[in-house]
This record gives C-alpha cells, structure tokens and sequence, in this order.
C-alpha cells in the first residue's frame, strides 16, 4: 500500500505530535508515524503512572487526525519514500525523523544470555509506557527493587517505587545524585528525601552484574563484591539519540542526528528535531527543547510552503532555531523535610557552578529542607539551583531567560529568592 503526503513525522512523542498539531494548526497537510501501539503519551510524566497518582490515560496526549501506527524500517531518499515493517509505503515532501532516544543498556555481566537478547524477566528499562506498565504490574508490597543510576530518571524511577511499597535501593555510579543537573548541597537534600521514603541510597557505587534463577532476577552484583537481593531492577542508566535510521539512510549523524538553524539534515528533504537531534553540537534530551524546535520547525515549513489557515496571510520570514535555555524541574511529591512533610520541589538551570569574578548569592533554611543559589555574571543571572517548597521557579526562571541586566543593588533578586509566593 502506498500513500502520498506533504509532511512526514516519524515518531509520536512529545516532538512529534506537537509538530503535527501545529502543522494542522497552520493548514500543512502531514502523516504522523508512530510506532507504539498505546496512544500518544507525556512521557515525562511516566513515573507519575508508575507512582500510581496518574492512570496511563491522564498522560495522553491529543491524538492527531492522520496517526498511522507501524515501525519504520527504511527511508529511501532517491524515491523520498519511508517503508514500514507491515510494507505500508508512504511518499513525502519533506520527512521529519523524531524518533527520541533510547535507554542505555550497561554491560553487565549476566544482563544478556548468549543466545537471548531479551532482558530478564524482573529487569526493566524505564523510557516507554509498556516499561511502565511492566514494572507497575510486578512490583508489590515490599518488592525488592534495585534502581541502577541515580540521575533524573533514577531518582524519579526510585521515589515512585518506594511510593507503591517496595523496598528500594538506588545505586549511583558518581558521588552523588543527580550531578548533571545540581550541585553538592542541593544533591544532599535530594538524598535525605529519598531516605526520608525508605529508599536506601549508595552513591560511588558500580554495579558489576545480575544473577538469574530460571531467567528471572535474583541477585545483583556489586564491583566490591557486595550482593543486593532482587525481584525487580530498573535500569535507569541514561539514554541515547535513536539515530540508527538515520544513520542506514546515509544521513550525517555524531551524538545525534545534525541539524542546522533550520533543522534540516544533510539531506535538505529532511529534517529533525527533539531527542534524536544534534543542534550546534549539542543534544538535549530534555521536553523544552523538543517543543521548541517543532514549534519552530512548523513555521519554517509552513513558511517554506507558503501555507496559512483559511483567512490568514501566508507565514513569511519564519525565524529558524538558535537554542534553548533548558530548564531542569522535578517534583517528588511524598516525604520531604520532617518539618515540612510536603513535596519537595527542584530546579535547574543554567550555569550554577561559579566562574571566578560571579558573584554568588546562596541562602539555605536547614529546618524546612530548603536550599538556593544563583549566579550572577557581569549583572547577569546565568544559572541556579533552586530545592524545596518552591514558588520562585517562574519568575527566577523568566530573568534568566530574558539575559536582561539585573539592577545593581541585587534587591529584587534576593526577593525572589526570599518569596514563596507565586510563580
């Protein structure tokens, strides 16, 4: 069967069904191709579902007009044709690949049998909704559960689990957690939350291999020797650009798929944008950044097409992409300080490590589990931490993505800082 299409999108997560809701929105004829059998899903929101607060279709996401759901198995761009693994063929102008990224699979001893390629039973990545669903059907009261990686996702992966019973214990590589995202002092009030749920957290610790009884999990191994009993473990080791179709089509890929200012590849008949793209050196793997680009990228098409909704002037001029300034947030919505008993709220963004000549302003309430700290550069507000009851994010948040001067005696800023009102 062969279809024709303006507009191709490969992938339905958060960059590609935004794209194709903006494509309609702007009258872009497009065909989304997703290859998951569930409806289009925030996958941001996973842990939320596996914590038990959100069933699965609290996160779904509008569904476009023009889904199609299949595997894409190859592009030929002589033809400019995408086939699928059922042989569905469609036809498009301009492809857009947004395909995300994949969960890192360590090298573990005893992870793969050499005739398998399936993961044991018990062990589980964390990226898609069957991941979730998975892992939500087998944890129980007092469960066994090894959470391997304590970044964002460990973490998220960990509270949740703790959430539902289980006993847990995270194993993080790196001396503490989270360090891509937060500093010393505001990774020591994430480590007293997790303890504060009963998660049992060792950090500088690598993880050597698994033991299997009968294919399923038993056993974990540490490098020291040390061994944790097991009847789940969540591999939460980061991910990576899922580029590998890309890469068989013969377009240019390094950490991702590069895209320049317009997000087109080395094929001008291709484009790509969210987790799988490489923009100026620079993956992000983050949802803002993803729903700029297709935000972005459904003007230029619209604009390159010289298309509009009824009633309006065709889009012209349609500014290409220059970056994001990302920000960092999670919620962990139980446990917290033992004065505060509530959630415990993060933000990053930024640069938070000071250069010498910032200035740094950092205020910590040992008693309400609270920490904050920006830095201010040449008037500047480049970065910060923020760990607590937050209602400051929005408003520090919009000053740092301003780059506007800050005034010189610093007295706005350190209200922002002080203010628990709203965002």
């Amino acid at each position: 069967m062969t279809s024709n299409t303006r507009v191709v999108v490969i992938g339905a997560g958060l960059a590609g069904v935004r794209l194709a809701r903006r494509l309609s929105e702007l009258g872009v004829p497009a065909v989304l191709v997703g290859e998951e059998e569930h409806t289009p899903y925030n996958r941001v929101l996973l842990a939320e579902v596996l914590a038990g607060r959100y069933a699965p279709e609290v996160i779904a996401l509008p569904t476009p007009e023009r889904l199609t759901r299949g595997r894409v198995v190859r592009i030929d761009r002589v033809r400019r044709r995408v086939h699928l693994a059922d042989d569905t063929v469609i036809a498009y102008d301009t492809l857009v690949l947004a395909t995300g990224s994949n969960p890192v699979l360590p090298p573990l001893r005893g992870l793969f049998a050499p005739d398998r390629h399936e993961l044991p039973e018990g062990v589980h990545a964390f990226r898609t909704m069957d991941d979730c669903l998975g892992l939500s059907g087998a944890v129980r009261q007092d469960t066994r559960a090894v959470v391997i990686g304590g970044g964002l996702l460990g973490v998220s992966a960990a509270r949740a689990l703790a959430e539902r019973g289980a006993q847990v214990v995270l194993a993080q590589q790196g001396e503490r957690l989270m360090e891509r995202q937060l500093d010393p002092s505001a990774s020591k009030l994430v480590l007293r939350h997790l303890k504060d749920l009963g998660v049992e957290v060792h950090t500088e610790s690598r993880v050597r291999g698994v033991r299997c009884v009968g294919g399923a999990v038993r056993l974990v191994e540490m490098a020291d020797g040390y061994t944790l009993g097991a009847d789940l473990v969540v591999l939460a080791c980061g991910v990576r650009p899922r580029a590998g179709l890309a890469q068989d089509a013969g377009l240019a890929v390094h950490k991702g798929v590069i895209v320049d200012d317009e997000l087109r590849t080395s094929d001008p008949h291709i484009r790509a944008i969210g987790d799988c793209a490489q923009h100026d050196g620079q993956v992000y793997g983050l949802a803002a950044p993803a729903l700029e680009q297709a935000d972005v990228l459904a003007e230029l098409l619209a604009a390159s097409l010289n298309v509009s909704p009824a009633g309006t002037a065709p889009a012209q001029g349609a500014a290409g992409y220059s970056g994001t300034r990302a920000l960092t947030r999670l919620t962990l919505t139980t446990g917290g300080s033992p004065a505060s008993g509530g959630p415990l709220d993060l933000a990053a963004f930024g640069e938070h490590t000071p250069l010498p000549g910032d200035d740094v302003i950092q205020l910590t309430d040992a008693t309400r589990g609270t920490y904050r700290k920006v830095v201010v550069r040449d008037d500047r507000l480049v970065g910060g931490v923020l760990v607590g009851e937050l209602g400051t994010v929005g408003a520090l948040a919009r000053a740092w993505e301003g780059a506007e001067p800050l005034p010189t005696d610093g007295a706005p800023l350190l209200h922002l800082l002080t203010n628990d009102g709203g965002s």
